[in-house]
Parts: C-alpha cells; sequence; structure tokens
C-alpha cells in the first residue's frame, strides 16, 4: 500500500508513501469505495488548478474512440504535490490529455479528503455521468484508467479488478494493498494492440513495480543526507504545499530535523550503501541500461506506462540537493570523459540522444533533479 513512511506528522507532510509487497492473483470482487459522503465534483471547493508535468510537452496516441471516452470523465486529483505518487498520476493524466483539477491537501489537518476513509494520497475522484467513482493507490488509478481508455468498459466495473487487501508490513502495522495493480485489464486483441508482444507487457510491468519497490526508497535518505538538504527540501515543501502559516514554519524547521533523522533509519532499513548517492546513481544507471540507446523510452518512441511511473516520481523531489547533485555527478563524469556535457533541458527526455554512459548518467540526474 502507499504509506507515509516512519515519523508520524513530520512524514504526513512529506507525502512520500512506502509499500508492502503482498500476493497478487487475478480476483473478481466489489471494489471497496470506503466512504459514501464523497463530496460532487461540482463542489470540490476553490483550491483546484490544473498541473503541467514532466510530459505535458508530449502526448498519447488516442483514437477517436479514446478520447470520445476521456471526454466523459470529470476527474479531480486530491494530492500533496511534492508526492511521488501523486506526480506520476499527474504525469499519466497530462499524457493522455486528460483534464483534471487539483486539489492540494493540507498534510496536517488534512481536511480536504475528510470524506474518505482512505487517509492517503493520491486519491482521485472520477465521475462518469450519474456513476462517481473513487479510485485510491498511484497504481490503481493509472492502471484502471487506461484499461478503461483502451477497453471502453465502464470504470465502475473496471475498479472492481483492483480489489484492497489488509495485510501486515514488516513493522507489524496493517497496511492496505491492491490486487492487480500493475496489470491492465484487457482481452487479447486489446493486449496485443496495446503491447505487441508479452514481453513488452511483462517489461512495463516490471519496471512500473521496480519504481515503487525500490526507487522511491531511496528518495529521502537522498534529499534529507544533511541538515542543509533536509533544511532546503522542506523549504520547498512549505513553498509549494497547502500549508499555513504557523503550519508552514513549523514544518519547515520541525520536519526537516525529524526527516534528517529518519533518512538515517531508512538507510539502513533498505540496506543502502554509506553514500546514499551511489544507489540513485546505480539506479539511474540501471534504467538507461535498460532503455537502451536504440529507443528513447522503454515504451518505444512514445512513454510507456513504466516511462510514466519512474521519471516523475522522482522528478518532483530534490530542489533542495539539484545543484549539489549536478556539481557532484559532472565532477565525476568530467573526470571520466574529459569534457562536461551542456545542462539538460527540464522537461525533457534525458535519454532522447546517442550519448555514452557517463553523458546519459547526466542527463537521467539532471532530469531527476530538475
Amino acid at each position: 500500500a502507499e504509506q507515509e513512511v516512519p515519523g508520524a506528522g513530520a512524514t504526513r507532510l512529506l507525502g512520500a508513501a512506502y509499500r508492502q509487497d503482498a500476493p497478487r492473483r487475478p480476483v473478481a470482487a466489489t471494489a471497496l469505495l470506503e466512504s459514501t459522503d464523497r463530496p460532487s465534483l461540482a463542489t470540490v471547493g476553490p483550491n483546484t488548478q490544473k498541473k503541467e508535468t514532466l510530459f505535458s510537452n508530449l502526448r498519447a496516441d488516442l483514437s477517436a474512440a479514446q478520447l470520445s471516452l476521456s471526454s466523459r470523465l470529470q476527474l479531480t486529483l486530491y494530492q500533496y504535490k511534492t508526492c511521488p505518487f501523486c506526480s506520476k498520476v499527474r504525469a499519466f493524466l497530462d499524457f493522455h490529455a486528460l483534464p483534471y483539477q487539483v486539489v492540494e491537501v493540507n498534510p496536517v489537518r488534512r481536511a480536504e479528503i475528510k470524506f474518505s476513509s482512505y487517509r492517503k494520497v493520491p486519491i482521485l475522484l472520477a465521475q462518469e455521468g450519474d456513476s462517481l467513482q473513487q479510485l485510491n493507490d498511484s497504481s490503481v488509478i493509472i492502471s484502471a484508467l487506461k484499461t478503461y481508455l483502451v477497453s471502453g468498459q465502464p470504470l465502475e466495473d473496471i475498479i472492481t479488478y483492483y480489489p484492497p487487501m489488509k495485510a501486515v508490513n514488516d513493522q507489524g502495522k496493517e497496511v492496505t494493498e491492491f490486487c492487480n495493480k500493475y496489470w491492465l485489464m484487457l482481452d487479447e486483441k486489446e493486449a496485443q494492440w496495446m503491447y505487441g508482444g508479452k514481453e513488452a507487457r511483462t517489461e512495463e510491468m516490471k519496471w512500473r513495480q521496480w519504481a515503487d519497490d525500490w526507487l522511491v526508497h531511496l528518495i529521502s535518505p537522498n534529499v534529507y543526507r544533511t541538515p542543509t538538504e533536509a533544511l532546503a527540501s522542506f523549504d520547498y515543501i512549505v513553498k509549494e504545499g497547502n500549508f499555513g502559516t504557523v503550519e508552514g514554519a513549523m514544518a519547515k524547521y520541525m520536519g526537516a530535523a525529524a526527516m534528517y533523522l529518519i533518512s538515517k533509519r531508512l538507510k539502513s532499513r533498505h540496506h543502502l550503501q554509506d553514500d546514499v548517492r551511489e544507489d540513485l546513481y546505480e539506479a539511474a544507471n540501471k534504467w538507461v541500461a535498460a532503455v537502451g540507446k536504440d529507443r528513447p523510452f522503454m515504451g518505444g518512441q512514445k512513454p510507456n506506462l513504466a516511462d510514466l511511473n519512474t521519471l516523475p516520481a522522482v522528478s518532483c523531489w530534490a530542489p533542495g540537493v539539484h545543484g549539489q547533485v549536478l556539481q557532484e555527478v559532472r565532477k565525476e563524469e568530467s573526470r571520466e570523459n574529459g569534457e562536461i556535457p551542456p545542462p539538460w533541458e527540464s522537461g525533457r527526455a534525458p535519454w532522447g540522444e546517442q550519448a555514452t554512459a557517463g553523458a546519459l548518467r547526466i542527463r537521467i540526474l539532471v532530469y531527476f533533479f530538475s
């Protein structure tokens, strides 16, 4: 389940979510919509706005039928802007040109989601005609909406394919997991049209899960690595989030101190190296190697769901360490290559040109931390 990292109130300010594995198997069950008192999309309040994301300059190739389907939906996303799971949902919605409203949730009071017994973000309310559905968990949101666009099945039927399941994590805490969350519920013909073969489908699912199970775990230890970086990160969180004046001041200083200490525990829990930057570099290199030099995206000429999962999940973070990371990496690469490649433009895919492994490493990290 997408859970808040340890640290109670300080962690809630971050919106950083961590999940635990649970058995996944096809299950046909009634989806659990954990509240009967969800607001109408017409009454979500003034705190709504359209957000642009990394892939806003790219668009999925949608058929006329898919465009017709997308026009039927009214979507409202409840989020923390700096939450990596919320970031990947925004990337998916923008890439598929799905109009949506954003409600920025106050991380302390969370009054904006008082209608829901599911207390994590992202939460997506989707209205299709007279039917209002609540979708929880970023991967479920993405899989359900993609299934809807490809198959045309009613959304209220699709969400029954992703039933919630209670599980106990390594800390003995009960969490909610969702079955089948990386699966698109397509028939054979639809799957063939979508992927072209089983290998592409398996690869997409593998890297979607990798982003959730490993890549996201590298964020906190890297952005809160030092007291200075922790304070810079929380300064960004407060500026971008929905905080009152007093809440913001407390969050900036108390949150930074708490997360600096918690990040050390997370480093130990996930068995990271003494220099957590090395784990980040290795993850970047692993992703770049998997994409290879013969395609601009893992999805080929356009991003697939793995692309839309991986990069937004990290790029929404780390403005506080942006300059330091680039300085570190460029020094290393200048030694290896004898030159420093130019900065990569924000918002562009970092692997779109042929390059050496060293240059690709810089590009992926510039992209992550821009």
